[in-house]
């Protein structure tokens, strides 16, 4: 899906707000959603006590990064994006205000990632091989064209296509999908220094 000015946040500061993992999940819960919905509702998505989001809703709606609506029903939050969109970051690499953003980010994804794969690891009723598995963790490193990563970009932006699709009475998986696609050094500096050897 392309891009929108009100998807795209490359402020520090906006970024910076998003380094928590309750702020993470109440962002990818109201992605999900789609719609408007109160704190009871988000809440009940989450797993969390109500009392316990209204801290991370007033930081996330005083960066800009979500849109507090109050009227007949309430007050309701939504994401500032189109439904079917989400929010992305952009990044501008080296020592940068933005890239030391990015990274706090980045590592908080990693850290809910992890109690994720934990909470599945540990339910006996995952299903872990065959067309439908759910839970999977893989690391790869190899060798790739410039087409073949133009290919990997798109089935990345595809997979999330997939995700931020509405709901509607097939779709009954909840899933949470996570990655780093990142360029390595073939050669990486060695680590410390090498060790002095003994006198003989």
């Amino acid at each position: 899906m392309a891009q929108t000015r009100d998807s795209v946040v490359e402020d520090p500061q906006q970024i910076a707000v998003l380094a928590s993992p309750a702020r993470i999940e109440i962002m990818d819960t109201l992605e999900a959603l789609g719609n408007a919905v109160s704190v009871s509702e988000l809440a009940q998505h989450l797993g969390r006590a109500a009392d316990g989001l209204y801290y991370h809703l007033r930081q996330l709606a005083d960066a800009g990064l979500i849109e507090e609506h109050v009227g007949a029903e309430g007050r309701r939050y939504r994401t500032r994006t189109r439904a079917g969109n989400r929010l992305r970051l952009r990044y501008k690499p080296g020592k940068t205000p933005n890239a030391r953003a990015v990274r706090s980010v980045a590592a908080t994804i990693a850290r809910v990632a992890e109690r994720d794969f934990a909470r599945a690891l540990a339910d006996p009723d995952t299903v872990v091989e065959g067309a439908r598995r759910q839970l999977w963790a893989a690391r790869g490193k190899g060798w790739v064209s410039a087409e073949e990563l133009v290919e990997i970009n798109r089935l990345l932006n595809r997979l999330m296509d997939i995700l931020l699709a509405p709901r509607t009475a097939q779709r009954t998986h909840l899933l949470a999908l996570s990655w780093v696609l990142a360029p390595v050094d073939p050669k990486p500096a060695r680590r410390g220094r090498p060790r002095k050897k003994d006198p003989a």
